[in-house]
């Protein structure tokens, strides 16, 4: 009975000893770098499942697509400091002094942290200009809720084929994308915001990808996905202002296919 006892509280002293991270990006996710504000988007946007179901993990090179503010990259270029390497895709400077702009906040942003993003690499990825990585380069190729903005410029097609290029064999494609239901007419998907899972998975297979799983850990069942505005009218940005503003908050962030991609090996 006694050794019984020792035994358990042993176990339980080991429990309060163990580290508090257990998950590659759970230190980052936790970090001072992070706004309050970014970090209360996290139940809507669920990183460390979303990453994990995509197999990003230390030791691979990974790359961003159109990161904007850099809302992933602040959770995945601190994962990946120590080991791997992450891209951040942004637009081309050379095309307008606003592209240069975003660029140059992006790498300023990196720079003035060194001992929190490491040294990440900065590509290109515009309608013009695609390179995203090194051919045959890239572990993992991440987009989020970016794929209507290339579909409404008519080059989705196209942004597929460069990341096709930039992977390696065996390589993945992870997509998040506010999702439009499979009933509503082709032509929402020009000004809503919204896609279809069916035209995502036929554009990637067009550029070569196999549809390896989906899952539904950015499923969001309230989205209606039928408002006037669009997905803007949803969290976070909120484009009615305050116009049944509390009821688009208690809908909270929009439906989001999470679909992960494979190049075949051969």
């Amino acid at each position: 009975m006694i050794r019984s006892v020792a035994a358990a509280l042993a176990l339980a002293m080991a429990a309060v000893a163990a580290p508090a991270f257990a998950g590659p990006f759970d230190a980052a996710l936790a970090g001072a770098h992070r706004s309050d504000a970014d970090k209360a988007r996290d139940p809507y946007r669920h990183p460390a499942q979303t990453l994990e179901f995509f197999g990003v993990v230390p030791g691979k090179t990974v790359v961003e697509i159109s990161p904007g503010g850099g809302w992933f990259t602040d959770v995945i270029a601190p994962g990946l400091k120590d080991s791997g390497v992450y891209y951040a895709a942004l637009g081309n400077p050379e095309a307008s002094e606003a592209a240069a702009a975003g660029v140059k906040r992006f790498a300023d942003k990196m720079a003035a942290k060194p001992e929190v993003y490491g040294a990440p690499r900065i590509s290109v990825f515009s309608k013009a200009k695609m390179d995203v990585a090194p051919a045959g380069t890239a572990d993992v190729v991440l987009t989020f809720r970016n794929i209507h903005n290339w579909y409404m410029a008519d080059f989705a097609p196209e942004a597929f084929k460069a990341f096709f290029a930039a992977l390696k064999p065996g390589g993945t494609l992870g997509v998040v994308e506010h999702r439009l239901p499979e009933d509503r007419p082709d032509a929402m998907m020009k000004s809503s915001g919204y896609m279809k899972v069916s035209a995502v998975k036929a554009m990637a297979e067009a550029a070569g990808f196999v549809l390896e799983a989906s899952s539904e850990v950015n499923g969001n069942p309230k989205d209606t996905a039928d408002y006037p505005g669009g997905v803007w009218t949803l969290p976070p940005t909120f484009a009615e202002k305050d116009k049944d503003r509390e009821k688009f908050a208690a809908i909270g962030e929009s439906d989001r296919m999470t679909l992960k991609f494979v190049k075949p090996l051969k």
